[in-house]
């Protein structure tokens, strides 16, 4: 730098939401962005983005420590962001507390609506006799983006579970059940504006793909992807993504797996829903560059913001996630122990 010049402040991160929604089989909804995108272009994301204070309500200032806590405002944001990207509506009917079913019209009517701020959010459901699901809501971690990139986030993560079905697809529905016989629209794309394509799968079959080199995945996606995996897929290891089963799986036996992960977002300290990872790489104990070309983040930190409030909160000390970073994105991703990744760039082949 020279002599005079002051370094460039980082810039201050945009707050936003996100959620992993899960299927009534337990798979995981993925948009793809488009080409032209300001962030993350052609990467499948999980639906989601900016706070809007006219749609969703005022956040603290910039400066304020409760900027980056789970509330009120990034679940509204959740739940509209999932409805302008997907035409899925997570909101529950006013008189039965059932989840609220609007007709394919209405639905893309209201995507436009909202989109163009012709309209509140919160008032256009509540015109169709709905309300935002803000409780059925689950945090699950929330990433701040490095201080070395221009652009930005604070972001608050969710899991949403659709209601499961006794017959395996989303459109069908239960006459056993109230729940089960709400129609879950099929996600469509917001028409290009941002994503081209919108689809249910299991985690595991997004993150082959990812390794496989035929999606995009950054390391927030794709590491939250894993610990879904975990839970959901029946792996006989870890990182077995291509062995999952595909035999149709009973209605509860999917309860039990939903179950087990939302024991499992309860545990840690911090537990998962309260968890902030700020990625930052790491160099390996000896000092050598990996032979793969790959470097490791690291998940323990929680971003500048959040150290200089003292808030006392952490990100996941004992993994770390691997990754090649390329011109047309993220490549070659794994998710390893802090142990494994950094103990000497031996393990370049993990």
């Amino acid at each position: 730098m020279a002599p005079g010049k002051d370094k460039k402040a980082p810039a201050i991160p945009r707050p936003s939401a996100s959620v992993l929604l899960v299927s009534p089989n337990n798979q995981v909804l993925l948009l793809q962005r488009v080409k032209q995108s300001s962030a993350f272009p052609s990467a499948h994301v999980f639906p989601g983005g900016n706070v809007s204070a006219s749609h969703d309500g005022e956040l603290p200032s910039p400066d304020s420590p409760g900027r980056h806590v789970d509330n009120a405002v990034y679940r509204m944001a959740a739940v509209r962001e999932t409805f302008e990207e997907s035409g899925i509506l997570l909101a529950r009917n006013n008189g039965f507390g059932r989840l609220i079913e609007v007709p394919e019209a209405e639905r893309e009517e209201g995507r436009r609506l909202v989109h163009d701020n012709k309209v509140p959010f919160a008032k256009w459901l509540a015109q169709k006799g709905g309300r935002a699901d803000v409780e059925g809501l689950i945090p699950f971690t929330r990433w701040v983006t490095p201080t070395n990139v221009p652009k930005r986030f604070t972001t608050q993560m969710y899991l949403y579970f659709l209601p499961t079905l006794n017959s395996t697809p989303i459109t069908e529905g239960s006459q056993d059940d109230d729940e089960a016989e709400v129609r879950i629209p099929v996600p469509t794309t917001d028409g290009g504006l941002e994503h081209t394509t919108a689809r249910f799968l299991p985690a595991s079959v997004w993150l082959r793909l990812a390794q496989e080199g035929r999606i995009i995945l950054f390391p927030p996606q794709f590491f939250l992807l894993h610990q879904v995996a975990q839970h959901f897929d029946n792996l006989p290891s870890p990182t077995a993504y291509g062995s999952i089963s595909r035999e149709p799986i009973p209605r509860e036996e999917l309860e039990a797996r939903r179950k087990r992960l939302q024991e499992f977002v309860a545990t840690g300290e911090p537990p998962w829903t309260e968890k902030c990872i700020s990625p930052t790489v790491q160099a390996p104990r000896d000092g050598k560059k990996r032979e793969d070309g790959r470097v490791v983040l690291g998940l323990n930190r929680p971003g500048p913001e959040l150290e200089a409030a003292k808030m006392g909160r952490k990100g996941v000390a004992e993994q770390c996630v691997l990754v090649e970073f390329k011109k047309d994105g993220p490549r070659k991703l794994a998710v390893v122990s802090r142990e494994e990744a950094i103990g000497s760039s031996a393990s370049a082949k993990l």
